[in-house]
């Protein structure tokens, strides 16, 4: 009976680990195991800044609404009232998108919802 060599596939798990850890720091790039630690940890981190990044997407939003509001005396908290009273359905980035770029078109918006 011929015998079964199994290192092919034992290295090809561990080069595809290091080849996913290339460019960490000390042993999380040499060593396989710290290498899975490593690439665990990565991975739940992105899973949970992918979630923190609408957050902080809206707060910037919000801080250009308020920004884009200053002119007009008026509080991001009441505009957004204000706009929930007049049913006007557009969103936060696009508000701050206007207040940033179209300041006319927002002035119309803010006239609008201030009436």
């Amino acid at each position: 009976m011929s015998r079964i060599k199994r290192g092919t596939i034992s290295m090809k798990r561990r080069r595809n680990v290091l080849a996913d850890a290339k460019g960490y720091r000390f042993g999380r790039s040499k060593k396989e195991r710290e290498a899975k630690v490593a690439l665990t940890k990565a991975g739940v981190y992105a899973f949970a800044h992918r979630r923190d990044k609408k957050a902080v997407f809206r707060g910037l939003w919000q801080t250009r609404l308020s920004a884009g509001l200053a002119p007009y005396e008026l509080s991001y908290s009441k505009f957004i009232g204000a706009l929930k009273k007049k049913n006007i359905a557009l969103n936060r980035k696009m508000l701050a998108d206007l207040a940033t770029t179209e300041p006319k078109v927002f002035e119309k918006i803010v006239k609008e919802a201030a009436v």
